[in-house]
């Protein structure tokens, strides 16, 4: 059974979130509930919100073609000439 839900949010949130899901053919109800979904699903309480976002982005970044020891080292070049 739905539910109507009135939130109160910043108007610049509000339409880059409508972007967003237009964007992936969503609906802001849809994002909405699968966020409430998430936070009441999980079953630790002493993990955060913050967490399960951390969760959310680790691995979006593809760093295969990356070398850490170059970069770092051209780093330090740069910052100490």
């Amino acid at each position: 059974m739905n539910t109507k839900l009135t939130l109160q949010l910043d108007k610049d949130i509000i339409n880059k979130a409508k972007l967003y899901a237009k964007a992936n053919n969503t609906s802001l109800s849809f994002m909405v509930e699968n966020f409430f979904q998430k936070v009441v699903a999980e079953t630790k309480p002493e993990k955060k919100v913050q967490d399960s976002i951390v969760e959310q982005l680790s691995g979006i970044i593809d760093i295969s073609d990356s070398n850490y020891n170059d970069d770092y080292l051209n780093y330090l070049v740069e910052k100490y000439k």
